[in-house]
């Protein structure tokens, strides 16, 4: 299963490989046409004849010159190339060999070029190793031709921009099958670790595809020369970080020993010379102790001094004092007893003084309480003797002033009664309106009707 993570080391691995894999691929520049040399109708003719054969020849991976024309070619190999050359007609190649030119005929010829140079394989296996994880082994393969009679009957040189694209191939299927078979039987330790094992079995597969097992009948003709394990990188990220903690834990651990090794050193001399420095602050502490405790001891001398001198001038102070108070003392005292007497004979005053008061207050309070009793009883016959002729004069009225108080109280009367809902009219003028007697029984009429009215409208 594929991590969550980005694992940015693999990354770069498989980065630098395309890079390098690219670095190593040659670009062969297409063929440029010669320029014809000057001369007659003649030249220009073959110059004409020779490009357009050298435009019906295709492009080779090797720098190939066919130089001439018509029957008369001739086929430059460059020193580092192999070549196959074979006529119609013939079982056997007419050369055959390393760096060999030869005359070309382009109807019944043909040739193969084939580079001799070292050829660098870059391998990117994804395996599986034991414990069913994810690893990258990165490696490469350096091949070159050895037998070429052998090798072109066996292998496909066809490609003619690259004839070593297909063997390449090949080789490269056989390298990552053999890393993959190797790597399934090894831990993830064992893979990081010792990468020998890997190359010697990827060298022995190879060795025995391409050289054959000690016959060269059964070989490929070709011969490897190197088999390197560049890099073997965990494809998951955290499976990567664990691996790595071991270590980076010990190494963590040893930094930190260090550190404290160093601390405690550093903490053993701050101890130190903190010690130094109480030390040598308690030894100036006891100086000025010592020397306050001598301007102490001086201070207390003196004060002690001036305390006893004080203490003479008091008691002289105090005798001369004593002396004078005790006059003072018999003269306060006779002022004292001459105050009490004072007091005392104002006391008995201020005593007969109230008494004389008091009984001056009681009897202003007993004439005072006999003057309204007598006023009282007084007023009291007064208000009797009025109502007695308030009475009399009430009996003794006229109707015609009785009458004529009745209609100067009307209009309070009528002022007290309810508004009425509707208004009624009653005449108070009757045969005998002019007696009291009549004037009375027209306001009884009216006040039944004022009655009758009320009780109506609840």
């Amino acid at each position: 299963m594929a991590s969550a993570e980005r694992n940015v080391y693999l990354d770069q691995v498989v980065a630098q490989s395309a890079q390098l894999e690219q670095d190593l691929r040659v670009k062969k520049a297409s063929p440029a046409q010669a320029p014809a040399p000057g001369g007659g109708g003649d030249t220009s003719n073959r110059a004409r004849r020779s490009a357009a054969d050298a435009a019906t020849t295709p492009p080779t991976a090797v720098d190939v010159r066919v130089t001439g024309f018509g029957p008369w070619k001739t086929v430059l190999v460059p020193p580092n190339a192999f070549v196959v050359h074979t006529r119609r007609g013939r079982d056997k190649p007419l050369h055959l060999g390393l760096g060999t030119s030869f005359r070309y005929r382009s109807a019944t010829d043909s040739y193969l070029v084939v580079p001799g140079t070292m050829q660098t394989i870059l391998l990117n296996a994804f395996c599986i190793c034991r414990e069913l994880q994810g690893v990258l082994v990165q490696a490469y393969v350096q091949w070159i031709v050895q037998d070429i009679a052998t090798a072109y009957r066996k292998l496909d040189f066809g490609d003619a921009s690259d004839p070593m694209r297909l063997v390449n191939l090949q080789l490269k299927e056989q390298a990552e099958a053999a890393i993959k078979d190797k790597v399934a039987t090894m831990s993830v330790h064992e893979v990081l670790s010792d990468k020998q094992p890997i190359i010697e079995e990827l060298t022995a597969r190879l060795r025995g595809v391409a050289e054959g097992a000690g016959d060269s009948d059964t070989g490929l003709g070709l011969r490897i020369v190197t088999v390197q394990i560049k890099e073997a990188v965990v494809t998951s990220a955290r499976l990567w970080e664990n691996l790595q903690k071991p270590f980076r834990s010990e190494q963590g651990q040893l930094a930190r020993l260090a550190e404290l090794g160093a601390q405690e050193i550093i903490t053993g001399r701050e101890l130190a010379s903190q010690r130094l420095d109480q030390l040598q602050r308690l030894e100036n502490d006891r100086e000025l102790a010592d020397l306050k405790a001598r301007n102490n001891a001086a201070a207390f001398d003196r004060d002690a001094a001036e305390r006893l001198r004080r203490g003479e001038r008091e008691q002289a102070d105090a005798r001369a004092l004593a002396s004078q108070a005790s006059e003072t003392t018999l003269h306060e005292l006779e002022l004292e007893q001459q105050r009490h007497a004072q007091e005392t004979e104002m006391r008995r005053l201020r005593l007969e003084l109230e008494q004389t008061l008091q009984r001056l207050t009681l009897d202003h309070e007993l004439a005072v309480a006999r003057d309204r009793a007598d006023q009282s009883h007084a007023a009291a016959l007064l208000g009797l003797e009025r109502d007695r002729v308030s009475q009399d004069i009430a009996n003794g009225r006229s109707p015609e002033a009785v009458q004529a108080e009745l209609i100067a109280r009307l209009p309070e009367i009528v002022a007290k009664l309810p508004k009425p809902d509707e208004l009624r009219t009653v005449n108070l003028s009757g045969a005998d309106g002019g007696s009291l007697s009549g004037i009375v029984a027209e306001l009884a009429a009216a006040v039944t009707a004022i009655r009758s009215a009320v009780s109506s409208r609840e």
